[in-house]
């Protein structure tokens, strides 16, 4: 039997496969999340977290299309408490990972999921028949895409990140017990934002999928 952290976290990882890379993209959006705002303030670094993979996939991809607009989604701005905000250490990483800071819009004024997806459209007005990549955390996936394509998105490619499990499940019988605890956590805090926004209308499916 799966434990309990797998057994929760591998549906919502699992709902969105990675797909062929296309030929064309018009335009991808990276969400927030992978920053370590306050030890970045405190070290004056862009220090990153467990979602590191986000921003790591997203200036690859960014120098795979050298024409694709490139969109950073996060927030909150930042307060006196806060220190540095998501977008200040994510142009601080971008430049040091080779993506130009003049090629990235910031969208740094959400302080969830669905203002992502709202601001972001606003931002960038993606047009019909475009080919836009959305980059997040696996397990996130299926409430942002519910949320994007809820807030009047055109067609976009999932492209899942930070995987916690593997494809069966199965990591072995020695992970560490906060490791466990911080996945359920997770999958608990994701389960809750899908019934949470379906009650909302912010997506159309319960569990959105392809």
């Amino acid at each position: 039997m799966l434990p309990v952290d797998v057994w929760l976290l591998r549906p919502l990882e699992n709902r969105f496969p990675r797909q062929v890379q296309p030929e064309h993209v018009d335009g991808i959006v990276v969400l927030g999340g992978a920053i370590a705002a306050a030890v970045s303030k405190d070290r004056d670094l862009a220090i990153l977290n467990g979602d590191a993979d986000r921003l790591v996939a997203f200036a690859g991809l960014a120098r795979l299309y050298p024409e694709a607009q490139l969109v950073f989604a996060g927030g909150p701005p930042a307060t006196p408490q806060s220190g540095m905000t998501e977008a200040e250490g994510t142009r601080m990483l971008l430049q040091q990972l080779g993506v130009s800071s003049g090629r990235v819009l910031y969208e740094e004024q959400s302080k969830t999921t669905w203002e992502n997806a709202v601001n972001a459209l606003a931002l960038v007005h993606p047009k019909p028949g475009q080919t836009w990549l959305l980059i997040t955390s696996a397990s996130h996936m299926p409430r942002a895409i519910g949320a994007f394509r809820s807030a009047g998105w055109p067609f976009l490619i999932p492209w899942p990140v930070a995987y916690r499990t593997t494809t069966n499940g199965w990591m072995g019988p020695f992970q560490p017990v906060g490791h466990r605890l911080a996945d359920v956590d997770l999958a608990a805090h994701e389960w809750a934002g899908l019934v949470g926004y379906r009650v909302q209308g912010r997506t159309n499916q319960l569990f959105p999928g392809p």
